[in-house]
């Protein structure tokens, strides 16, 4: 499973490595790349800016590598929008109910009240869809 690397306006911490930790971008780079459709999705933090980087990402689906994306909400119809066929599953803190405008850009919506029923129930969602264990150990 791979992950990709989220850009960013904010500023660097110390303790970061740009590439690894984020992609680190002025904002006028980031508004770049979000006109040159290079920003797969992207949602505002604070004063700041978040995104993922689409060229990477759609190499590795065209490599048949599963793809683990972490989103904020307003990522999720970008993502879709994109992406159709992607399978978004919405995970939530207990007590929260998405509205009917949210719940339906995910194909399924997992409170995460116990860390590893919440493994699990990913785990049996991915499944058999991508056969090679090795990608499971990817990452960056």
């Amino acid at each position: 499973m791979w992950i990709p690397v989220a850009a960013t306006t904010r500023p660097r911490r110390e303790s970061e490595i740009d590439g690894v930790d984020r992609v680190f971008l002025a904002p006028a780079e980031f508004d770049r790349r979000l006109v040159d459709g290079e920003l797969l999705e992207w949602s505002r933090i604070g004063s700041y800016r978040r995104g993922t980087p689409y060229p990477p990402l759609r190499a590795r689906l065209d490599a048949g590598q599963p793809v683990l994306l972490p989103l904020d909400l307003p990522g999720a119809p970008l993502v879709r929008a994109r992406l159709p066929d992607a399978r978004l599953v919405l995970l939530s803190p207990p007590g929260y109910a998405p509205d009917v405008r949210v719940a339906a850009l995910f194909e399924h919506a997992l409170s995460h009240d116990h860390t590893e029923r919440v493994v699990d129930e990913l785990v049996g969602l991915l499944g058999s869809s991508y056969p090679d264990p090795a990608w499971s150990r990817m990452r960056g």
